[in-house]
């Protein structure tokens, strides 16, 4: 079953950090149409939050078409999101993963190693930024 994480010091409102967690787990083939998030219910009880917190995020999930309610039943994956083979991306993990282990090993933490891939991300396509 799906797990919901929050980050208290992200800064993004509650909502958006589900939406966004599912809408990356669409993405990346860990959810698929016909797939059953879990329900508000257990969403709030597991991460101590009010329930119309995540109805609110259930609902822009079914505004934006990724999923649908069943009245009784819950609420469910309905849409992927047009994305890259799941092999291309457990190869592009796997190599992030060592990136991140060497990155660690040569001394920088997370914060750092978040900055560096924030860096490389706003560069140019296909562009050398400054290093």
């Amino acid at each position: 079953m799906f797990a919901f994480r929050l980050d208290a010091r992200s800064g993004v409102p509650t909502y958006l950090q589900l939406v966004g967690q599912v809408r990356q787990a669409i993405l990346l083939g860990y959810l698929q149409p016909g797939d059953r998030l879990p329900t508000v219910r257990e969403v709030a009880a597991e991460l101590a939050i009010n329930p119309n917190t995540v109805a609110k995020a259930y609902r822009e999930l079914e505004r934006e078409g990724l999923a649908a309610a069943r009245s009784g039943q819950g609420t469910f994956v309905q849409a992927t999101i047009a994305g890259v083979d799941p092999t291309t991306y457990a190869r592009l993990r796997q190599a992030l993963r060592r990136w991140v282990r060497e990155a660690h090993a040569a001394g920088l933490d997370h914060e750092r190693v978040a900055a560096v891939v924030a860096s490389v991300l706003e560069e140019p396509a296909g562009g050398e930024g400054v290093a």
